[in-house]
């Protein structure tokens, strides 16, 4: 019997694990990192100028992320394929998983599927890249090292017409040790727009990354979301990337003495 694939032999893997053993007690992720849509499904039936909006990926964020790891000597864990074949950053079962609709846009691809299809997203795509993390954390406390995650987004400066102010969100629910410090940082710079749980909050069905892979573990983490047109060139990228890579430990540091 020939097992039904979603992916074909040749097609890119959905998770790229980027240097798995540094030396950094950061973790970074990127649950939207790339924009590919596996070869079976077409292109969603959407133009190709929808399939390089914000609502296909996390514009930006993958060289934040890769500039990131290089300066800690830190893992970090993304995922390629597109948030509209399925969001790895939701629970199975949430409307937005895998969506009929992103802001205003309607994907049409994704109307009418039947369980097997979305078995077939989520075990190919969602399963593997949350198994990567959770093997690199569980390898990491098996050999008792300190671990902090970074959840690494990005969002568009304008949704559904609104104008956003905020530069970079910081993100948290149940757990805000990893938080509190780095706000505190960010608003000493003085010249950043800061935002606490905006422009998103985090939740156990709005989320699935820092609820999995943070809260329930008992990890230190965060989630970061960078506005897009900030980090939409190498240079807007290397500016947060070095900036984030100079706070973070600060952030670190004042957690550790409030403990």
């Amino acid at each position: 019997m020939t097992t039904r694939r979603l992916l074909a032999e040749d097609e890119p893997s959905p998770v790229s694990v980027l240097n798995p053993e540094g030396r950094s007690d950061f973790v970074l992720t990127a649950d939207h990192a790339g924009r590919l849509i596996p070869r079976r499904l077409g292109d969603l039936d959407l133009p190709e100028h929808e399939l390089t909006r914000h609502i296909a990926w996390d514009i930006g964020i993958a060289g934040v992320t890769e500039r990131l790891s290089a300066a800690f000597d830190a893992p970090a864990v993304f995922q390629l394929y597109s948030r509209l074949v399925i969001d790895c950053n939701r629970g199975h079962g949430v409307d937005s998983s895998i969506p009929t609709i992103s802001e205003t846009t309607a994907i049409p691809g994704n109307t009418g599927l039947s369980a097997e299809d979305r078995a077939d997203r989520q075990r190919e795509i969602f399963a593997p890249y949350h198994g990567a993390i959770r093997a690199l954390l569980d390898a990491r406390a098996k050999a008792n090292k300190r671990t902090l995650l970074i959840a690494m987004h990005s969002f568009t400066p304008v949704f559904k017409g609104e104008q956003r102010r905020t530069e970079i969100g910081v993100l948290f629910n149940r757990d805000n040790r990893l938080a509190r410090a780095l706000l505190d940082v960010l608003h000493e710079e003085g010249d950043i727009v800061v935002g606490e749980n905006d422009p998103y909050t985090v939740t156990d069905l709005s989320d699935y990354g820092i609820p999995m892979h943070g809260e329930r573990r008992g990890i230190p983490h965060v989630e970061l979301e960078i506005r897009q047109d900030l980090i939409g060139t190498p240079q807007g990228e290397r500016h947060w990337a070095d900036r984030l890579a100079r706070l973070l430990p600060l952030a670190d540091d004042r957690m550790s003495r409030a403990l």
